[in-house]
């Protein structure tokens, strides 16, 4: 089975990641998308996540009614931090019967000259992209590299950051977030201080 792996804090998820995900599994070869929860990205700031296991319920409660979109715990399991090429050794030796692809935002291939081991990535896996709107200059080298598969794809401009930092404003973004995230949320008063 041909498997997109879109990792992400997803602190918390939102419909944007949900609208991402279910394109590359409509509208591309691959036939699920892992939702990887990452417990620690090395760029970001750790105390700022949400409890790993409640960012991955969170996943959970979103991806439930979406059958080719399924959350992972992988990363919770490996080192930290994590680092996708670190990630993708363990899980084609755990599932050597899936072929592993990336799927990532035309942001972050800008950047990822500078990713840990990135051309042994580039030469065993494929990289979704989906576009992004950025004033960085696109990186000419990567972007024709036989490894990477522009998808056309909705731009989606939703950020974790946005509904973390309206939540604590008190503002309605109820229509960003799948209902049952948002009841958990506000149940839970996530990231209202």
């Amino acid at each position: 089975m041909k498997i997109g792996l879109y990792f992400g804090t997803f602190n918390p998820i939102h419909v944007g990641h949900l609208i991402i995900a279910n394109h590359m599994a409509e509208h591309s070869d691959l036939e699920q998308i892992w939702m990887v929860v990452t417990p620690h990205n090395p760029l970001k700031q750790k105390n700022t996540l949400l409890d790993d296991y409640q960012r991955l319920h969170l996943v959970r409660l979103a991806t439930e009614e979406y059958p080719k979109i399924k959350p992972s715990d992988i990363e919770f399991k490996l080192p930290q931090p994590n680092y996708t090429v670190n990630t993708l050794a363990h899980l084609m030796d755990k599932y050597p019967q899936h072929e592993f692809s990336l799927i990532m935002g035309e942001d972050n291939l800008k950047s990822f000259h500078k990713w840990k081991n990135y051309e042994y990535i580039l030469q065993n896996h494929d990289i979704y992209i989906y576009p992004r709107i950025s004033d960085e200059p696109e990186n000419i080298a990567l972007k024709n590299h036989a490894s990477i598969c522009k998808i056309d794809a909705p731009i989606v401009e939703i950020s974790s950051t946005f509904i973390r930092d309206n939540i604590k404003s008190k503002k309605n973004i109820r229509p960003l977030l799948p209902h049952q995230v948002w009841e958990y949320i506000d149940h839970n008063n996530f990231y209202k201080k």
